[in-house]
């Protein structure tokens, strides 16, 4: 577990998505977070620190993980976050993917990172409540679910405030699903 002797910052994991549907949510990030809060790019994370002081062991469990092919998300729906806005991603590939490293991972997760995966993309966070109800109601009113593609994990270190990259390892099996978007992120989001 992370603690406060160690002496590297905490690595963060996140999903990388095919380049349209990452411009999708980084433009919906631009759009809906406050400006002044919004210091990091659309993300969905995996693990929100794991200890900087074992980089190798993570590393060497990220990579092995990775070598599989890339696989299909569902951007399913839109989720309220209370005083936030996020999009729903369902994928049992991503679950089983996300068990498997938690699982190696185990006697370094923080409280945080043994609670139940929610896979997700903030879009927005720190309004008021209502305002975040007006942002997912407006949302709401053209979304469909839409297609992507999970394409590698990334790896970030935290450093209070700006995450600072480390590596993206590419996912790197023979190709499986590798049919393109169907009704993909432009026919999916809000139009403004």
């Amino acid at each position: 577990m992370t603690g406060p002797h160690d002496s590297q910052p905490p690595i963060i994991v996140t999903l990388q998505f095919d380049p349209e549907t990452q411009a999708f949510f980084e433009t919906a990030r631009q759009t809906h977070f406050p400006e002044a809060l919004n210091r990091i790019p659309a993300h969905l994370t995996l693990f929100h620190a794991l200890p900087g002081d074992a980089e190798e062991m993570v590393l060497g469990a990220i990579a092995r993980a990775a070598a599989r092919p890339p696989f299909p998300v569902v951007v399913e729906a839109l989720m309220p976050l209370g005083r936030g806005v996020a999009y729903r991603i369902a994928s049992e590939a991503l679950l089983a993917l996300r068990a498997g490293l938690a699982d190696a991972f185990r006697e370094h997760l923080t409280r945080q990172d043994r609670e139940r995966f929610r896979p997700h993309v903030t879009i927005q966070n720190k309004v008021t409540p209502e305002h975040a109800r007006e942002t997912l109601a407006r949302l709401s009113t053209d979304f469909r679910p839409f297609s992507a593609r999970a394409e590698g994990l990334q790896l970030w270190h935290y450093r209070g405030g700006p995450w600072s990259p480390l590596a993206a390892i590419a996912f790197s099996g023979p190709a499986e699903g590798r049919a393109r978007k169907s009704g993909g992120p432009a026919e999916g989001r809000a139009r403004r």
